[in-house]
């Protein structure tokens, strides 16, 4: 079963720019509250499909769109053209920590969490427990959020996720998440879930693991689909490029 069908996806955003003013202007503009604007084609005629049980990366450098498709795909923005045709549930992974409250406590937070991807109360309620568990962070369901490293704030946002059991789980430099035991751990699920029917679309830097957990890689340039095919093909191509 096709997951995710892509047909002529293409998206532009009007961006702030204030490049060849002149020297007074550059002064008066912010009070004048006057700023020119420029176009910036974030996608350009994407077209592909990602199957049921399928880990699809989705590599390029940074501002190559990658985002900006996850993100049309969760229905968090639209396309100028083209269409999006979804089957299944759709997790979107993008962000998740900003809707945190630094002041309320972990397992508060995790409540905040399920709720945002459509958990209710009774809900989170039968899975908190596990939720806790997969974290590795037990000892601190009650503590605050801004006491948290990084890391661990990762872990905790990563637990929740990983415990929706979505159609589609769409997310966006997972790779990052963790030391490197949790990292292992994470991947190994993302692995099941795949079996299971999920599927799974990663936008990311780090190649080595993208090569060894992704069936196929798509790589974007300048909103432009470069090349999607075999993983390690692909890979190599992108090392490659001029």
């Amino acid at each position: 079963m096709k997951r995710i069908i892509a047909q002529n996806i293409s998206k532009m955003f009007q961006i702030g720019c204030r490049e060849n003013q002149s020297a007074l202007e550059k002064v008066i503009s912010p009070f004048l509250n006057k700023e020119s604007k420029r176009a910036l084609q974030a996608l350009e005629d994407v077209s592909f499909s990602a199957h049921e049980g399928e880990v699809l990366g989705i590599i390029g450098r940074n501002g190559s769109g990658k985002s900006t498709l996850l993100r049309i795909i969760a229905g968090i923005i639209e396309t100028d053209t083209g269409t999006i045709e979804t089957n299944g549930k759709i997790v979107p992974a993008i962000r998740l920590d900003a809707g945190v409250r630094i002041r309320l406590t972990m397992g508060e937070n995790i409540y905040l969490l399920c709720d945002f991807l459509g958990y209710g109360r009774t809900e989170t309620g039968t899975m908190f427990g596990s939720i806790v568990d997969y974290s590795e962070l037990k000892d601190f369901v009650d503590t605050k959020w801004y006491q948290f490293s990084d890391g661990m704030k990762q872990k905790i946002v990563f637990s929740v996720i990983v415990h929706t059991r979505p159609d589609i789980l769409l997310l966006d430099e997972v790779f990052s998440v963790g030391d490197e035991k949790f990292r292992q751990k994470g991947f190994e699920t993302l692995k099941a879930f795949a079996k299971s029917g999920a599927t799974i679309l990663v936008a990311g830097h780090n190649l080595p693991v993208m090569e060894k957990y992704s069936h196929r890689v798509i790589w974007i340039d300048k909103g432009k689909i470069q090349m999607d095919g075999d993983a390690r093909e692909v890979i190599r191509a992108y090392r490659n490029r001029g």
